[in-house]
């Protein structure tokens, strides 16, 4: 029961913490604890004169849910984002075993192909776990897999156990200890899902059940692990919290009246709260050595202690030179680049803004030294530099500060605060916020700012558009130019395989090639529709003087052109040419592809 003390002014405990007051309890009704989850109201927090006292294990870690809840709050994942995902968990951790196991479904054929490519590809560390229901057929998945452990899903909670199942306490322990016997038969090792652990009734239903857990482990010589699982977010990181919210009293009760071992303890928190993150580092710093978390906190509602956050507290209790800290950098990426999720500016660690500062005399303080201003070096931990958010109290400094950090400017290129140019930009801001301006000059604007008063620092439009045609039809052309057709530099066969390419690629408006003296050697190879336009172009067109056979012939190299007006149809047009070699790597002939540029411009779209 709980009572109000109106002298500390909290809700307390009238029971009392005796291991005598553990057996196994089967009430004919539930029991939903509703002094303490009235439901019409917010939970109560209670607290009791009982302090748990600290008690670090030895080896803390993280285990990750990525694959499992992390895909519940979001579209799922193909197998290949997958695959891709959990290679840059194992290069976050590497060999330290810090994530040391990450859980997957095994259910559908994407789950199934996905565990398969997972395992091929023979990584230590996160091992590969997977989670299912509590029956025979979802074991027989983890046997086929050779997965040497699973999660099993065991609710505690007489919410789940009666409200939810339709069974009495009896009928679950029954039903939960005999999966868990058969996993051991299999040689599985079972990981216990203790759901809904912060509304069970720990006398009478929790502390009976481990204690029969551990003497199965002890029977078969197979640990069993317990996930204790804050399905709602209802823990309580307060040592003085009572049972069953108070995560160190929790802990600490079970240690005691059991006997388990830290290392068979792993928490499983939700945010329902706010509290997440701070009740996994409260479970670690209380006895329990396994946090369960997701990347960017991805997870079933409000989701879990995100995997990023749970590093860098696991770096400020530990050692470690193994966490390649910069990878959560390159996972924020991946998020937005590969899945379209947009990170909030200021989602710690990753957003955009999380290491800005936007105040002017923040930002001469950053140039004289970040760590005025900085939570740590950033550029070093993250491969994400301070920066500056610009604002009417930026002054020059925020701004020349801007500048220099987005361009990449350093030594000698860095541009000085007094610079005429950044007057002026520094001038247009200050008439924005007098003409009432509120929010924040975005990035986008100052760029463009920097590109009409600092024209010179950027790569010309042309340049562009020259690396995009590189980058869109070089492998093409590079690929092209290995055909034995081509190498043979025989007119007839180069003309099929060029008609070939040119029916494939509709973005080729003209194919050609010269040999080694520059001379066209083939019929004009066109799309149909501008065949028409080619006709007085013949044979034995003389090249040589242009830049398109020059460059390849001079260096070896594929070459693209500035943009041009084709003289043929009148189109916007860049070239891109490359050598063609023998055998003996002679180079004896030059290929030209004229590209369209409204192609790669939609494309560029």
């Amino acid at each position: 029961m709980i009572k109000w003390d109106s002298k500390r002014n909290s809700f307390v405990s009238t029971r009392s913490n005796k291991r005598s007051l553990a057996k196994f309890d089967n009430p004919e009704n539930p029991n939903l604890l509703r002094d303490i989850f009235p439901y019409v109201s917010v939970g109560k927090q209670i607290f009791n004169n009982h302090v748990a006292l600290l008690d670090i294990p030895e080896d803390i870690f993280i285990t990750d849910t990525t694959f499992r809840d992390g895909q519940q709050a979001r579209p799922p994942y193909t197998v290949k984002q997958i695959v891709d995902i959990y290679t840059l968990l194992n290069k976050l951790s590497g060999n330290s075993g810090i994530i040391r196991q990450s859980e997957f479904f095994l259910y559908s054929d994407k789950d199934k192909e996905a565990v398969r490519k997972c395992l091929e590809l023979d990584f230590k560390y996160p091992e590969i776990t997977a989670w299912v229901r509590a029956n025979s057929d979802d074991l027989k998945l983890v046997k086929e897999f050779g997965i040497k452990e699973t999660g099993i899903l065991t609710s505690v909670s007489d919410y789940h156990i009666y409200l939810k199942l339709g069974w009495d306490r009896k009928k679950a322990l029954e039903n939960y200890l005999s999966i868990i016997k058969e996993a051991l038969s299999l040689g599985i090792k079972p990981r216990c899902h203790f759901e809904d652990i912060t509304r069970a009734d720990f006398y009478g239903f929790v502390i009976p059940f481990v204690i029969k857990i551990m003497e199965l482990s002890e029977e078969s010589g197979i640990d069993i692990k317990i996930r204790l699982c804050d399905t709602l977010g209802y823990g309580l990181p307060f040592p003085q919290a009572s049972i069953p919210r108070g995560i160190p009293q929790m802990i600490q009760l079970l240690k005691e009246e059991t006997g388990i071992s830290s290392e068979e303890l792993e928490w499983h928190g939700h945010n329902d709260f706010h509290k997440a993150l701070v009740n996994g580092v409260c479970a670690w710093l209380y006895g329990c050595s396994a946090v369960n978390g997701s990347l960017l906190g991805f997870g079933e509602r409000t989701g879990n202690p995100p995997i990023e956050a749970l590093i860098f507290e696991y770096l400020s209790l530990r050692e470690s030179q193994e966490i390649d800290t910069t990878i959560i950098t390159e996972l924020a990426y991946y998020f937005e680049k590969e899945l379209g999720f947009k990170i909030p500016p200021n989602y710690p660690f990753i957003g955009e803004s999380f290491n800005a500062t936007s105040a002017g005399i923040h930002a001469d303080g950053v140039i004289k030294n970040e760590e005025i201003y900085n939570i740590f070096d950033t550029k070093k931990l993250l491969n994400r530099p301070i920066k500056v958010t610009i604002t009417d109290k930026s002054g020059v400094a925020g701004v020349a500060y801007w500048v220099n950090q987005r361009l990449g400017l350093t030594g000698d290129k860095k541009i000085d605060k007094r610079h005429p140019s950044l007057l002026k930009i520094h001038s247009w801001i200050e008439k924005q916020y007098q003409e009432g301006r509120t929010t924040s000059i975005s990035d986008d604007e100052m760029e463009k700012l920097c590109r009409k008063y600092l024209p010179e620092l950027f790569v010309s439009e042309f340049d562009r558009i020259k690396l995009k045609a590189k980058e869109m039809v070089s492998h093409l052309i590079r690929d092209l130019v290995e055909l034995p057709d081509i190498k043979s530099m025989d007119p007839q066969r180069q003309e099929e395989a060029l008609k070939n390419f040119v029916q494939e690629n509709p973005f080729v408006q003209f194919a050609y090639i010269t040999d080694k003296e520059g001379i066209k050697i083939t019929r004009n190879i066109t799309q149909v529709e501008d065949k028409p336009k080619y006709e007085k172009i013949g044979y034995h067109e003389d090249f040589s003087d242009r830049e398109w056979f020059i460059e390849p012939v001079k260096t070896g190299k594929i070459f693209v052109t500035d943009l041009y007006t084709s003289r043929i149809t009148g189109a916007l047009c860049v070239t891109v040419s490359a050598p063609i070699r023998n055998e003996k790597e002679e180079i004896v002939g030059v290929i030209g592809l004229d590209i369209k540029f409204d192609y790669l411009a939609k494309t560029e779209e």
